[in-house]
């Protein structure tokens, strides 16, 4: 099996690589980046980019790689979360959209058998009531939401025999070797280490899924090789586990029993969040028994202590830091490495 993985340079990447190389031995694994988050390394003392047997690096905007002879392309390559996409609007969607669909393109043109696209449960918005379901309608409320949807529609649309997997990641939580702090559960792991204080911005209410890297590198795997009539040559799924929706009031305090002495601070008068939605992750239990999510909320916060004391992370001023991924972009930008269109400059 030959897999390429665009994208692989930041939070997730490292983790598939990782996973995929451990079932798949025999495989050759390539990766393809742009690098604006390569040096985030965290506590590895190697690359992981150890584990593919070749690095490529360019713009997802300007992808020129020969896709013969691929069995799988997984598209992780993304302007990933909210605050980025809310400043870089252009470029979320020249990116998380555009650059998705001609990637899909031009796998389909090259003979590639599964295309794999991450996507997000976030494009159900505001979604209160039961959990949501692939059926339900969406409710895209951020640019980074936007995108997503506008990639699994055109997804849709393709004509091909090519198999297209999107999985609507619930949200990402966990270690991993170019960690990010972007993240709720990551966030408030940190804020307990260096401060032994959670400051919940919302009133707490609002709901999210997650899912650990770990997870998520076991369903791409399951993706990267699903057969047309296991779900249908195009399947957009929730990517997840349904005793893994949780209030966010719930995560400060499974963090603050992790971390002894750490208090928790709730903002009761906290506008509403446009962020709530509980998801039914029934289908993926159905469609993919073997890779469903084995890590729960525990272990996750076990990891990432484990990992931040690994680093002897001590930075209570860490949303300032190149652990927040707008703050690496921006400080390429403000040292002239990266124009405003998120392009390398030549300095």
């Amino acid at each position: 099996m030959k897999i390429l993985i665009t994208g692989n340079m930041g939070y997730v990447g490292p983790e598939v690589a990782k996973y995929l190389r451990s079932r798949h031995p025999d495989a050759t694994l390539h990766g393809f980046d742009n690098a604006y988050f390569a040096h985030c390394l965290t506590g590895s003392p190697v690359l992981p980019e150890r584990y593919l047997d070749e690095q490529f690096y360019g713009d997802a905007r300007d992808v020129s790689l020969d896709l013969k002879g691929y069995d799988a392309v997984v598209q992780l390559a993304a302007i990933s979360n909210d605050p980025m996409g809310n400043k870089f609007q252009a470029v979320t969607l020249d990116i998380n959209q555009n650059s998705t669909v001609s990637m899909a393109r031009a796998a389909a043109a090259a003979g590639v058998k599964n295309f794999v696209f991450a996507s997000s449960c976030s494009v159900y918005g505001i979604a209160d009531g039961p959990p949501r379901k692939e059926t339900d309608a969406l409710n895209p409320i951020t640019a980074y939401a936007k995108s997503k949807i506008g990639a699994e529609e055109e997804l849709a649309s393709l004509k091909t025999d090519m198999t297209v997997t999107c999985l609507r990641f619930a949200t990402a939580c966990g270690m991993s070797d170019r960690l990010r702090l972007d993240l709720v559960l990551n966030d408030f792991v940190a804020c307990a280490l260096t401060q032994r204080l959670i400051t919940v911005l919302s009133d707490g209410s609002p709901w999210r899924p997650l899912i650990d890297v770990a997870d998520m590198a076991r369903a791409i795997d399951w993706a990267i090789a699903r057969p047309a009539d296991t779900g249908g040559r195009y399947l957009a799924i929730n990517a997840g586990s349904d005793d893994r929706n949780y209030q966010v009031r719930d995560l400060a305090n499974a963090v603050a029993r992790a971390v002894p002495g750490t208090e928790v601070s709730i903002n009761t008068s906290a506008p509403v969040d446009s962020r709530s939605y509980k998801v039914d992750f029934g289908l993926f239990r159905s469609l993919a028994p073997n890779h469903r999510p084995v890590v729960d909320l525990d272990q996750s916060i076990k990891n990432l202590i484990a990992g931040l004391k690994k680093m002897n992370f001590k930075d209570s001023e860490f949303r300032s830091s190149d652990l927040m991924r707008l703050k690496v972009l921006q400080g390429h930008i403000d040292n002239d490495r990266l124009d405003e269109g998120l392009r390398w400059t030549r300095n």
